[in-house]
């Protein structure tokens, strides 16, 4: 078998700042106050962080009121809200213990079914993102990567498929 990028990963993926990130953002009380202060608009919208773990976040949104749209499903926005918090978190997870600069450059996304209900976006790109971040820390260089956030139903269909490209500058 021929070695691929993920399975020649060598930066720590879990380091101390990340485990320690990772519980602090995994209680949910810290989680809202986190939301409140800093993504308030998220924080409103009920998301909310279902599993992180070194290789894949996810992060839910709720079917209500303020998440409606005209046509009795959730708003395209709310969607890519949560989408992009699926692979942000797996980002900031990644940036603790350094400085390291984060920006969302590129999104695209598939809609395949009316979103109403609880809808689950989960990223994957935990370690290609430990690998872009821990390659501009050692050469000062820019790095992208495009992760892939899927949207699920309560029946695990597929309602949405978000690629966000994501830019990553360590600091020096």
């Amino acid at each position: 078998m021929t070695p691929t990028a993920t399975s020649a990963f060598t930066a720590p993926t879990d380091t101390p700042q990340a485990a320690a990130f990772r519980r602090t953002i995994a209680n949910p009380v810290k989680l809202r106050l986190f939301m409140l202060r800093s993504l308030p608009m998220a924080y409103l919208a009920g998301l909310r962080l279902r599993e992180i773990t070194p290789e894949r976040a996810t992060v839910t949104v709720p079917f209500k009121y303020l998440t409606k749209n005209p046509f009795r499903s959730i708003y395209f926005a709310c969607l890519s809200m949560a989408a992009e918090m699926a692979s942000g978190v797996l980002s900031m997870m990644n940036t603790q213990g350094g400085r390291v600069s984060m920006l969302v450059v590129g999104m695209e996304a598939e809609f395949t079914k009316k979103a109403v209900g609880l809808i689950s976006f989960t990223s994957t790109d935990g370690l290609r993102i430990a690998q872009a971040i821990a390659d501009s820390r050692a050469t000062g260089e820019g790095r992208t990567v495009v992760c892939t956030s899927t949207g699920v139903d309560e029946a695990g269909d597929t309602v949405a498929v978000f690629r966000i490209t994501w830019s990553y500058r360590a600091k020096q």
